[in-house]
């Protein structure tokens, strides 16, 4: 069995600009710098077998590159208790299209469907027992913030550890996008 997820890696230039705010709240686990990436779909446990149809079902998917630009900062939060901060991405089309296409795939390949709604967003960190003012008060700081574009012209298959310290993610394989 391995843990699998599907994302877009991002440029060095912007997941630094997202380590450059990791600071100013205490308690917070923040993502290390190799570690931060946009999920299109988390497929959990799979077998090797699945693993493999896995990937020859994502190798045959064709989009176009695309450009993405991050903007706002904000936190999810289960009941009242915030347990992540994340950064936005703009609306992007190209982006809803290619998310759509590796469900469908995914599907195909014997995945039953994600019940959650797409909310394209990049975990910066992971929050337990903070206090949501702090949190309010650490998002303001950020308030208006946007990265300048940055192209995207790959998506990846992902294998993830956990361990004590933090997840472990392995890029597994690449796949490109047109143009």
């Amino acid at each position: 069995m391995i843990r699998l997820f599907v994302a877009i890696p991002l440029p060095e230039q912007i997941r630094t600009q997202l380590t450059m705010m990791q600071s100013g709240l205490q308690g917070a686990r923040w993502l290390k710098p190799e570690n931060i990436h946009l999920t299109l779909r988390f497929i959990g446990e799979a077998r090797n077998d699945l693993a493999s149809d896995i990937d020859s079902a994502l190798s045959e998917i064709t989009a176009p590159a695309f450009t993405l630009e991050l903007e706002d900062i904000g936190s999810f939060a289960r009941g009242k208790r915030p347990h992540a901060l994340w950064a936005g991405i703009a609306k992007s089309e190209p982006l809803s299209h290619l998310q759509a296409k590796i469900e469908s795939t995914l599907v195909r390949a014997g995945l039953a469907a994600e019940e959650r709604k797409f909310s394209p967003h990049i975990t910066i960190a992971r929050l337990k027992e903070m206090s949501s003012n702090r949190v309010e008060a650490w998002v303001a700081d950020y308030a208006g913030f946007r990265s300048p574009p940055f192209k995207v012209d790959r998506f990846a298959l992902f294998s993830s550890f956990l361990k004590p310290e933090g997840a472990l993610y392995i890029e597994e394989t690449s796949y490109p996008l047109e143009g």
